[in-house]
């Protein structure tokens, strides 16, 4: 977690500097990615909100998942990470966001979505949402903080570039 701490760190500063402010929404992490960036003092200057959209249904109605897109790809894809993200600018008031999708294990996975694949995507105000799939290793609790880490590095990659 000492990673993540140094990252959001970093984006705080990134952040307040520019006086941008973040949101997420997580799936497969949990919360971890808002308990990074509210673990250090001063996040409520940049941090907007977080939201946890663990089933399909709180993704639709929380964030504005489409139910065809669910229905015809899978929570895990690309299109939901990528409507994670930009749902969470709709909801929120803040100026870039991520939303992660994954299948953390040790169940869940198949053949062509194994265990350890997570989709992360992310908006800016004004963009359109981006999103990449990370294949990661390990075990649940590895597969959660690998996942945590990318978001984050995307995040300030974001932030850096506004």
């Amino acid at each position: 977690m000492d990673e993540a701490l140094n990252l959001a760190r970093t984006l705080q500063q990134i952040c307040l500097a520019h006086g941008l402010k973040v949101s997420c929404a997580e799936s497969c992490t949990g919360g971890l990615i808002a308990a990074a960036l509210t673990a250090i003092p001063g996040s409520s200057g940049y941090f907007e909100r977080g939201f946890v959209t663990y089933c399909n249904q709180a993704k639709h109605e929380l964030l504005g998942v489409s139910q065809e897109t669910l229905a015809a790809v899978g929570a895990v894809s690309e299109e939901v990470a990528q409507q994670m993200a930009a749902g969470v600018l709709l909801a929120a008031k803040a100026d870039l966001a991520v939303g992660v999708t994954g299948i953390a294990g040790p169940d869940g996975g198949s053949e062509v979505k194994p265990v350890g694949t997570v989709w992360i995507g992310w908006c800016v105000r004004g963009g359109m949402p981006q999103a990449r799939c990370f294949h990661f290793a390990g075990d649940r609790a590895a597969v959660r903080a690998q996942s945590v880490l990318q978001a984050l590095q995307g995040l300030i990659a974001r932030a850096k570039a506004l």
